[in-house]
Formats: C-alpha cells, sequence, structure tokens
C-alpha cells in the first residue's frame, strides 16, 4: 500500500492516472501533456507499475500504459479501513473528547 501513495502523492503521477481513465496511452502521447523530459516522464512511468497502479506493454517502438484500477481501489478501501472508516456509511461526529 505505501507503493501506492507514494506514486500519488506526485501531482504529475495523480495526472497520469487521469489521463488513463480514458483509455490506454502510449508514452508519447501521455508526455506531449507535461512539459518535463522524457527521462523524467520514464520515472514517473517507473513508480506507477512499481506500485502496480499501470501496466506496460511494448507494442512496436511504443509503450502502451493501461490502468489498473483494481490495486489502486483496493488501496484506498485497505486505507479506509485502517482508519475505521467504512465506504458508504456516514462519518460519525467527532465526540467532544476529540474536539477539544
Amino acid at each position: 500500500m505505501s507503493n501506492v501513495f507514494k506514486a500519488i502523492s506526485d501531482p504529475t503521477r495523480r495526472e497520469v492516472l487521469h489521463l488513463l481513465r480514458n483509455g490506454p496511452l502510449s508514452a508519447g502521447e501521455l508526455s506531449e501533456h507535461f512539459p518535463v523530459s522524457k527521462p523524467t516522464m520514464s520515472a514517473h512511468f517507473a513508480v506507477l507499475r512499481e506500485a502496480d497502479l499501470v501496466e506496460a506493454n511494448k507494442q512496436g517502438k511504443s509503450v502502451i500504459y493501461r490502468l489498473k484500477m483494481s490495486v489502486l481501489e483496493d488501496a484506498l478501501l485497505g486505507f479506509t479501513g485502517a482508519l475505521g472508516l467504512k465506504l458508504g456509511q456516514p462519518t460519525p461526529p467527532p465526540s467532544k473528547e476529540q474536539k477539544s
């Protein structure tokens, strides 16, 4: 889970994930959206792959990235569970002790 949160802590990587929500894109297509060098984007892609948030497949000379939404969902569910929260249920108001 820590790899997932490390990956999504960066705004560039969050934007890559957002772009991939609409479907697979090549590394070049993704890179066009950012004013950074190709090596910098490669490093971002590596972090996303390490966190298992994206799948990369080589097609000819291109690398095609696909979002692995289930991994992100599992990490978020684990995180909310660790905090004692249940998704889909309202969060109880803080107790008097928590307000102080």
